[in-house]
This record gives C-alpha cells, structure tokens and sequence, in this order.
C-alpha cells in the first residue's frame, strides 16, 4: 500500500536523559558517523571545540545550537535535526535532560515514533529516567529504545549493562511500555551507535542506527478510525466556481473515500462525501496525513473546529472531560482555574473542576488532591467545557485525544492534555 510505503520512509525519534548522560553527544556521532554533517559545520564544531581547550571535536555542539547550552554544556531548548540514510529518512528531537526543562520532553516526543532514553552506565537508572520513561508511556511512544551510555567509563562490563537494561525494562513494564530495546553504548568513543563495537563481544544485537533504521512504523489507515479537523471552508464564489463548497483540512487519522456516509460534529449532522479534492484534482480515497477538501452532498453549517468522522464510528460530543496531564509552565495549574482548551482545530472556555491526583515518579503512585499542579507535574484533571468536544480516548488517537490549556489572558500554554 502506498501510504505505508511512505509512512515507514520517515521516523521521527526523541532522545531523552538526565543532565551529562550524553544525549547531545549520541545525537552528535549519529550525524557524524552516518555522514550527515557538512564539512562547515563540521570545522565550525572543532573551531568551537579548540576554543574551549578540546583537542577533539565536541560533537554534543551539533546539536546544542543555543549559546546559553554551549556555555554551560546542557541542552535547554528541543534541538531538531533532520539526515537520512539510504535506508530511512529521520525527524529527530534532542529534548533537554535537566529536570527545569521537563516540560520540552513533552513537545519533542508528543510526534515521535520512538522515543531514545539514555542512562550513564556509572550512574544508573535515576528519576529523571523515571520521568522519561513516564512521560514517553503516557504520550504513547509507540517505540522505546534504552541506551546504556558511557560503557568505555564502566570498563564495557556486561553484568554493568544486564542490570540496568533488567531495572528500567521491569519500571517500563509497570507503566505500560510492552517492550524495550536495551543497547549497550558508547557515544563519545562510537561504540554501537553507527558502528558495532569491538569492546562489547557479548552483546549481538542492533546498533542504535540499524534500529532506527529497521524499526517497523508503518501504519494501515484503513484499520483507523477516520477524522478530519476542519481548517478552512473554501467558498470561492466565481463565475467558475459558483456553487463550490469545501472543507479544508489535514486528515488526522483513517481513510476516507466518496460515497461514505459521515457525521458533522459537534452539531451531529450527516450527509455524504460527495467529492475529495487533493492538490486541485479530484481522488476518490485520501488518508492520513493527507492535506485535502471534502465535500458534502448537503449544504450543511459548518465551520473551522468542527470534525468530520464516519457515522458509524464517530465519537460523542461531550462537556466533561477525564485526562491525564502534564504541566509545562511555571504557573500552577489549580482548581477554578478558567482556561482555553485547543483541541484539534477548536478552541473552547473550560474549567478545572477537579484535581484527582498527582503521580509520584519513584513508585508510579498518586498522591490524591494534590489542589494543584506545578511545573513538570503529571497528574489526573477533570474539565468542563463551554462547548462539546468530540475527542477520542488518547490511547486509541493521539491526534484527537490530545488537547492543550492555554491562558486566556496571555496566550501561554499552560499544560498537555491526553484524553481517557
């Protein structure tokens, strides 16, 4: 199928980890080592490098573009890099470490299709892994790789790798993940990232490039349910094109073809796909991600926000949400609070009504009516809307059960929602 075919040519990953585990550093000799850095920016690197009093290129200054990282040695912002093998293209974000920039995790991985988690092989599984590996499970990475950095530093010792692969696969475990991919590394000397390692006879596995490279993505639009967020209504109204109506938009997720039967949500609504219109010719089937028009068969009200989704299979609308969150912002979210909520492309007042809870990292607990939700916090909210929503549980749809609260004063994003 040609949309599979497409779908699996691209895979966007996240790197994840505590300060100094060496994320920027692994992103750094992936680009290198597969050939994927230009000779100036390259030489840029090793200028930066000598400047610093390094004999050796630093490759984490491949990524750590800000001049605040480069003098403190940490990534603060989300660090996008694109390169391609024969093989695979790649999307990759390298997403901060220190526990202040949490929140970064959330944009870099909410898209990914894997998300890379390192741990120093001196230092273990620490709660900043905990949170990652948290955050990764909840926004549902539907791949997650653990890589056991800095094995030249632990002696490229097995039992050093067995132990930490056993603790953060049975923590995995607990949170959901079905599976983890534990290799052994070392990115500062290249052990196992492009190449295998001649230091660690023992371990016969992937390296992390074969991986990426290997891993299966690919998704069947047929086996979705179908969604489309309208963005636009294009009326043009010309001596050409009197009568035209359609409803412009990406599709979020599933197929849809002419002739199926759909509902219009949230004012529930039917009618029937009487046309599709892609890049300005005329198609019978169009799937996710696709940028398409639909048009109906009824002149129906319908506007930027509403959702187009088969009859038979279409959410209900409702005004009372459950979701789990993460906060992202340095205001504490609280109870009463008035916010926006962005749900695909509809913007709605809402309320929190509850707090439930709040998760505790270290033993996966809640701690109930916590009143308040502050910076990087994962908790349980419960909202009310002005208007009806029609979202899908989060872990059958990560486009329509996501949503974001936004400060209605200022524009702030205030917290990541996942509906369920």
């Amino acid at each position: 199928m040609t949309s599979i075919l497409t779908e699996t040519s691209l895979l966007r990953f996240a790197t994840a980890g505590s300060v100094d585990d060496g994320k920027s550093t692994l992103v750094g000799r992936l680009l290198h080592d597969s050939k994927s850095v230009l000779a100036d920016q390259l030489e840029a690197v090793a200028h930066a490098s000598r400047g610093r009093g390094q004999q050796a290129p630093d490759l984490a200054l491949l990524t750590d573009g800000l001049r605040a990282e480069r003098e403190q040695g940490i990534t603060i912002d989300v660090a996008y890099r694109y390169f391609a093998t024969p093989r695979r293209r790649f999307i990759l974000a390298d997403t901060p470490g220190h526990v202040q920039y949490t929140r970064n995790m959330v944009t870099g991985a909410s898209t990914a299709h894997l998300a890379i988690v390192l741990v120093d092989a001196r230092n273990g599984v620490l709660e900043q892994t905990r949170r990652h590996a948290a955050v990764a499970a909840l926004l549902r990475v539907p791949h997650l790789v653990l890589a056991v950095n800095k094995m030249d530093l632990a002696g490229y010792a097995e039992p050093a790798f067995a132990a930490i692969a056993d603790e953060f696969t049975a923590y995995a475990a607990s949170l959901g993940v079905p599976e983890v991919t534990a290799i052994p590394i070392s990115a500062l000397a290249g052990d196992n990232v492009v190449d295998a390692s001649a230091h660690m006879d023992w371990y016969g596995g992937p390296t992390v490039l074969e991986h990426l490279e290997s891993v299966d993505v690919a998704t069947d639009p047929d086996t979705e349910q179908a969604r489309f967020p309208v963005q636009y209504v294009i009326r043009p109204q010309t001596p050409t094109h009197p009568d035209y109506r359609g409803y412009a938009g990406q599709i979020a997720s599933g197929t849809f073809r002419v002739g199926d039967h759909v509902t219009v949500l949230p004012s529930g609504r039917t009618s029937t796909v009487s046309a599709i219109d892609a890049l300005g010719t005329a198609v019978d089937t169009a799937f996710a991600p696709q940028s398409v028009t639909l048009r109906l068969t009824d002149d129906l009200d319908i506007s930027r926000g509403d959702l187009i989704a088969p009859a038979a299979t279409a959410p209900v609308p409702t005004q009372d949400i459950e979701a789990t969150v993460c906060h992202v912002t340095d205001r504490p979210l609280r109870v009463g609070d008035r916010v926006l909520l962005k749900h695909t492309t509809r913007t709605v007042k809402a309320i929190v009504k509850t707090i439930p809870s709040r998760l505790t990292l270290d033993d996966l607990s809640h701690h109930p009516h916590p009143g308040e939700l502050t910076a990087n916090d994962i908790g349980r909210v419960t909202l009310r809307t002005a208007e009806p929503l029609a979202l899908d549980p989060y872990d059958r749809s990560r486009r329509t059960g996501a949503f974001l609260l936004i400060d209605p004063a200022d524009g702030t994003t205030l917290t990541a929602g996942m509906a369920g």
